[in-house]
C-alpha cells in the first residue's frame, strides 16, 4: 500500500492518505477490484490510462476490463452509485469542423462563440482514437448498470486538468478544467439526488472559448465553475 500521485496532480502539495484507506490495485483483477469496493457508499471511478496515444494492450486491462469490474464488483456488493470518469476527448472528432475546428486552432476572429451550438450530452460520441473509444465503451457501461441494475452511474467529460493547475495557451484553454472545478464537479455528482441514475456532464471551467455545453451539470447539478482561462492568462 502507497500513494501514488497522478501526473495530473500538483507535484509539490503533499499528499496524505491513511494506510487504511490507500489501495494499490490492478483493476483487471476482479477479486482485488471486489475488496476494495466493500463497504462503500459511492466509488469514484478515475482510473485509467489516459494517454491519447496508449496502446490497445494498455487500454484493455486498465479501460476496457477495468471499469467493467469496478461496476460489477459495485453491483455484486451493493453500492449506491460508482461516478465514471470519462473525457471531453469522446467528443473530440467535432473538432474537425467549424466553428470548433476554429477554436481548436485559434482563429478566434472567424467565430461568434455567443451564437455557435454548444456540443451537448445528447449528442453522439466522435472520438478520434482508440483512448476516447475506451471512454465511450465505459459510458455504454454506466448506461448497462443503470438500466439494467437500477444503480446510479453518472458520467463526467472531464476537460483539460494538468499539474500546472494552468492552462497553457488560450487555445488549450477552450477546454482547461481547473482542479478545484473539477473536485466541485466530483463532489456535486457524490451529492446529487439519489434519483439521478444515468446522465452525461461535461466537465469544464467557466473558459470564454468552450464549445461544450456546462448548463447541464449546472441545471442537475449544481456544478458553478470558479475558474476560467482567461483569468489564469491575465486576458479577462
Amino acid at each position: 500500500r502507497r500513494p501514488q500521485r497522478s501526473e495530473r496532480a500538483p507535484q509539490d502539495e503533499q499528499m496524505v492518505v491513511p494506510e487504511e484507506k490507500f489501495i494499490l490495485a490492478d483493476l483487471s483483477n476482479y477479486s482485488v477490484v471486489e475488496q476494495a469496493v466493500e463497504g462503500m457508499d459511492v466509488v469514484v471511478q478515475l482510473a485509467a490510462d489516459p494517454r491519447p496515444d496508449a496502446s490497445w494492450e494498455s487500454l484493455l486491462g486498465s479501460n476496457i476490463v477495468g471499469p467493467r469490474n469496478v461496476l460489477e464488483a459495485a453491483h455484486r456488493k451493493g453500492v449506491e452509485r460508482v461516478v465514471f470518469a470519462s473525457s471531453i476527448m469522446v467528443s473530440w472528432g467535432y473538432q474537425r469542423e467549424d466553428p470548433y475546428k476554429a477554436i481548436a486552432e485559434g482563429r478566434f476572429d472567424e467565430v461568434e462563440i455567443d451564437e455557435i451550438e454548444m456540443v451537448t450530452h445528447e449528442w453522439a460520441p466522435r472520438p478520434t482514437g482508440l483512448y476516447p473509444a475506451s471512454k465511450v465503451w465505459g459510458e455504454a457501461l454506466a448506461r448497462y448498470y443503470a438500466d439494467v441494475h437500477h444503480m446510479s452511474v453518472p458520467c463526467l467529460r472531464i476537460g483539460w486538468v494538468n499539474a500546472e493547475d494552468h492552462p497553457r495557451d488560450e487555445r488549450g484553454g477552450a477546454i482547461w478544467c481547473s482542479v478545484r472545478d473539477v473536485v466541485q464537479l466530483v463532489e456535486c455528482t457524490i451529492e446529487a439526488p439519489e434519483d439521478l441514475r444515468f446522465d452525461i456532464f461535461y466537465g469544464v471551467s467557466n473558459n470564454r472559448w468552450s464549445w461544450v455545453d456546462i448548463d447541464h451539470p449546472r441545471e442537475v447539478l449544481g456544478y458553478i465553475p470558479a475558474d476560467s482561462a482567461e483569468e489564469k492568462l491575465g486576458l479577462a
